[in-house]
């Protein structure tokens, strides 16, 4: 149990009252359950360039030191569970009218925890793509069993689905964010630094629509004296604290 955050009334009121809701989150809800970070001094690049690990040229350069990175990634993340932070985001699909998750992660913890579609804009640690057909598959070996992977349908080598250095991300997927933070009365920003782009223009984007933008972090960020309300902690504190105020409010059960 957490303690009761301080917000003001007007502000609450909106965030009561609104119908439909987006959240975009970050590397910090992870970190929460335990994910290494890429940055710090425990930061998962290993004392590599990140160029070597995630880019198309250093795949086709050295497939297996890529796949043997993300194998250990993959591993690492196998044995981690959702927070209370995780968990509650997936209960306000059952508060607001309609609710998005726009998630920069790719650990695939947000599913884990009962969020029916996230939007994964970076993609997804467990998927993998043909680099042949381009067929996307769910991949949960952990560790694997052959390095590098292959397509069951072809036998050619996949690589993970990410979004690595110098690629763009899925049109569809810019589209699904995009519409869900305009389409937003109040935008949750959780987790993140707001500094990678284009996911830290999102709330700029949902604040030009006349939403609600509530920030939820440990320390502030560039985003921080702009926003509408900002809740310093972490999120599996803050998050079940402001779900249990929204339910009150809304008659629901706790």
């Amino acid at each position: 149990m957490g303690t009761q955050l301080e917000i003001p009334p007007s502000i609450f009121e909106k965030i009561v009252n609104a119908k439909v809701a987006a959240a975009m989150t970050g590397a910090g809800v992870s970190a929460e359950s335990g994910v290494p970070t890429f940055r710090g001094e425990n930061g998962l690049w290993r004392n590599r360039r990140p160029e070597e690990l995630a880019s198309m040229e250093g795949f086709l350069d050295d497939p297996r030191l890529v796949w043997d990175w993300y194998d250990w990634r993959r591993t690492t993340i196998a044995e981690i569970n959702p927070n209370d932070g995780h968990y509650a985001l997936a209960e306000m699909e059952t508060v607001y009218d309609e609710f998005t998750l726009i998630t920069q992660n790719v650990d695939g913890l947000h599913a884990l925890a009962g969020s029916r579609d996230p939007v994964e804009m970076h993609g997804n640690i467990w998927h993998t793509r043909c680099m042949k057909e381009g067929t996307i598959m769910e991949n949960r070996e952990a560790p694997l069993k052959r390095i590098p992977p292959l397509c069951p349908n072809c036998n050619t080598m996949v690589r993970p689905h990410i979004i690595w250095f110098g690629e763009e991300l899925d049109t569809d997927v810019l589209k699904r964010a995009g519409e869900a933070a305009r389409s937003s009365e109040v935008f949750f920003v959780v987790g993140t630094s707001s500094v990678v782009q284009p996911a830290a223009s999102l709330a700029g984007l949902a604040q030009r629509n006349n939403s609600l933008v509530v920030e939820v972090n440990l320390e502030r960020t560039p985003i921080t004296d702009s926003v509408d309300l900002f809740l310093q902690g972490p999120s599996g504190v803050v998050l079940p604290d402001l779900l249990r105020m929204i339910c009150r409010a809304r008659g629901f059960d706790v």
